[in-house]
């Protein structure tokens, strides 16, 4: 071992270097012959001697070993993070999710001015040394000295494209760290990689690489990303002003950062024009084309980035996108590495959104509910038989400025996909009572006497899975308007009919009932499991849009089940796709779901929506409204298409009812499901599958549920004839007019109201 003892620069720092240099000429034996012999090798020394130790009062001894038997190193090379894009089923695209916004391209999509720039300001000896530049580390070398610190770093475009690697290959902040640190170790493992990446690549393929992965500044990684944020231009477009522009930014893009302000924008556009300068002074270009250049002002757009939810015109169905990335073990064995995979992972996302009927949900929801308005409107459309998510939409727009009425939260989804507590179902969990007494046997004829009251007989009358008691003989239901007496299936679900329902679910069964929900994916809002009351069947429990939607889709899908669905295919950056198919299976006899299907259609033409019409196709749904008006709901579905509408004040829909609220521009008293979530959805369906040739519902089986069979309305009971009694006063006929609304099976003038 030979040592060198270097004082703090003067004349016995450049003798230093002389020797350094002459050593390193020589080709006489030992450890300097064999880095002769090598080539590439032979900077080892200036490549320990250019991160001089500072400390105290000098700069210490640096050693040259003569046996280190320096060998080229394989570097691994992990992609750099590179934007993931999420793109609807036309294509087009949805958001962009993104840990560092890049763009990788390849070289011949980088204008040739930019990679002369890059060259001359980092490294104009770049296409004629090895891994290392001895010219330019000696340069460093006597900076460094006589400054006492490290001022200058010599390194190669190859070397910095090593560094780069390290530092984005780091996980923690302490690792990275360490992969920039200026120690003689971290600078001979950074050589060794170089000399590796110098056999494996040609000088071309380096330059591509590091252009791709290196920072410009303004949240812009690689040059493509850099062109488009700093000039709204591709990086095979850009000019000379422009390319030397971000040549000088990759010195210190933190300091040039033009997004940061005028004093950063100045110190961009200074160092732009010693770029230029150099370019001239290399020859690349002429003085005329530098002054020129120079004489343009700095051009930075700050062109918005692309990506995020927020500022995604769907931001509702990409937040469910994300959550649906991060929750779901099918995209990565750790939410760490979905994370990962999502933000760095150079993704196409294709998903099942589409466009035409996103676009039929905003116009529908736009036109009753205004976005300043406080209660919010959200919708979800559903395709029967896939559980593909078709459109998600709400009044409110999405982010965090309160003062413009931004909601926060996925409010059309549930928790686990970004979304809050949901809203109360109403009468729409009516349809799960229905469905239980149609796969016990009843049919659609038969029916119960509903009383003006109901009361639960005893504590035990509702029992719940778990078999607790749950009646409450001191809780009484009643109905909205008083309707009473003996109803079938069809009559009772056409006026939603409470004490109806009630009845019908102590004779099913409230745990019977709750299966019947469970099977058709329904789950509380929140997460929790859905909540055993006897009132169940009013929709007592949260949900969102989505959830009810693909409940009501597996009915309209002839009892076939199949879980949300929102994306379809993932192709990784190296073109490789994985597609995914519904995750389906039957919850419901075909039959079973074909009888509530037409018992459902009849709230069109002969219960609660009758007032506001059908679609002009075979349409079937459940109107919702909750105890004291505090939230509204439309559910339904075509053959072709589910959907659900709710509606309801996200500061609290038990605090803020929906009475004397003035929504889109109008006062409403009161707002029942058919108020607005109805028309909202016969809007959007109307809308959303035009051009659709229309399908049809299947006949119901008539051999097992046409007419009754045991609970058949009773006969009407004639009361007895009296007899005047002798020398009685006759009782006057007395003509009645009766108003054709009054008359049964006549339109309504309004909707029917329910609970």
């Amino acid at each position: 071992m030979r040592r060198v003892a270097l004082e703090h620069g003067g004349p016995v720092a450049e003798r230093a270097v002389r020797a350094a240099r002459e050593a390193l000429a020589s080709e006489q034996g030992g450890y300097v012959g064999r880095l002769a012999a090598t080539g590439t090798a032979a900077g080892l020394l200036l490549a320990a001697l250019a991160f001089p130790a500072v400390g105290g009062a000098g700069i210490g001894f640096l050693a040259a070993a003569y046996d280190m038997n320096l060998k080229p190193a394989d570097l691994t090379e992990p992609p750099p993070a590179e934007v993931t894009i999420v793109r609807d089923v036309t294509g087009g695209e949805i958001a962009r999710f993104y840990e560092e916004y890049r763009e990788i391209v390849d070289l011949d999509e980088i204008a040739p001015i930019m990679r002369t720039a890059i060259v001359a300001i980092e490294d104009f000896r770049f296409y004629e040394h090895g891994a290392i530049d001895i010219e330019g580390t000696l340069r460093a070398l006597l900076t460094n000295l006589q400054t006492g610190r490290v001022s200058q770093g010599g390194s190669s475009i190859t070397q910095q494209y090593v560094k780069q690697v390290l530092v984005n290959s780091a996980d923690t902040p302490e690792e990275r760290a360490a992969a920039a640190a200026p120690t003689y170790a971290r600078k001979l493992n950074e050589l060794r990689y170089a000399m590796g990446i110098e056999k494996k690549y040609t000088k071309d393929q380096i330059l591509a690489k590091y252009l791709n992965i290196a920072y410009f500044g303004a949240s812009a990684y690689g040059v493509e990303a850099a062109a488009r944020r700093f000039f709204g231009v591709s990086a095979a477009e850009l000019t000379l002003a422009q390319a030397a522009t971000l040549a000088g930014a990759v010195q210190d893009p933190n300091a040039t950062d033009p997004n940061l302000g005028e004093a950063q924008q100045e110190r961009l556009r200074k160092r732009r024009n010693v770029v230029l300068d150099r370019m001239a002074q290399l020859g690349t270009i002429t003085e005329e084309q530098a002054e020129e250049a120079k004489a343009e002002k700095l051009g930075y757009k700050g062109t918005k980035l692309p990506g995020g939810c927020e500022a995604s015109k769907n931001p509702y169905f990409c937040l469910y996108v994300r959550h649906e990335i991060l929750r779901n073990r099918a995209f990565g064995p750790t939410a760490e590495a979905r994370l990962a995979m999502l933000n760095r992972g150079g993704l196409t996302i294709t998903t099942t959104l589409d466009p035409r009927m996103q676009a039929a949900a905003n116009r529908a929801i736009k036109r009753y509910v205004h976005t300043s308005d406080l209660p919010v409107a959200s919708e979800a459309l559903v395709e029967p038989g896939t559980g593909a998510i078709r459109a998600m939409a709400a009044s409110r727009r999405f982010g965090s400025d309160a003062v413009k009425n931004e909601i926060s939260y996925n409010v059309v989804a549930n928790a686990a996909h970004g979304g809050g507590d949901g809203f109360q179902a109403g009468s729409t969990f009516k349809t799960f009572t229905l469905l239980t007494a149609l796969k016990e046997g009843m049919r659609l004829d038969d029916g119960l006497s509903a009383p003006y009251g109901y009361r639960a007989p005893a504590y035990s009358t509702f029992r719940t899975c778990g078999g607790k008691n749950v009646g409450d003989p001191a809780h009484t239901v009643t109905n909205a308007e008083g309707s009473a007496g003996w109803k079938s299936l069809r009559t009772g679900t056409w006026g939603s009919v409470n004490t109806f329902f009630m009845r019908l679910e102590e004779r099913v069964g409230l745990c019977d009932t709750v299966r019947t929900a469970r099977s058709l994916g329904v789950r509380r809002a929140d997460g929790e499991k859905l909540r055993q009351f006897e009132t169940f069947t009013l929709g007592v429990n949260e949900v969102d849009p989505v959830t009810l939607a693909t409940a009501y889709a597996a009915v309209a899908a002839r009892g076939t089940y199949c879980a949300p669905m929102a994306i379809t295919e993932i192709t990784d950056r190296d073109g490789r796709t994985t597609r995914y198919s519904p995750r389906c299976r039957e919850a419901l006899e075909p039959a079973i779901a074909d009888a509530a299907a037409n018992v459902l259609s009849g709230v069109f033409t002969q219960g609660t929506m009758r007032a506001y019409g059908g679609i002009g196709r075979d349409a079937a749904g459940k109107t919702g409204t909750t105890d004291d008006y505090a939230a509204a709901w439309f559910a339904g579905f075509t053959p072709d298409l589910a959907g659900a509408v709710s509606l309801g004040d996200p500061r609290g829909s038990q605090r803020h009812k929906l009475t004397g609220v003035i929504i889109g521009g109008r006062y409403y008293s009161s707002v029942q499901g058919a108020t607005i979530p109805g028309p909202i959805w016969r809007d959007t369906m109307a809308a959303a599958l035009r051009g659709v040739r229309p399908s049809e519902f299947t006949p119901i089986d008539a051999s097992r549920f046409a007419g009754c069979r045991l609970d058949c309305r009773p006969e009407p009971v004639e009361p007895p004839e009296e007899k005047p009694q002798e020398g009685a006063t006759p009782t006057p006929t007395i003509s009645i007019t009766v108003p054709p609304t009054a008359l049964p099976g006549a339109p309504a003038t309004s909707p029917p109201s329910e609970r």
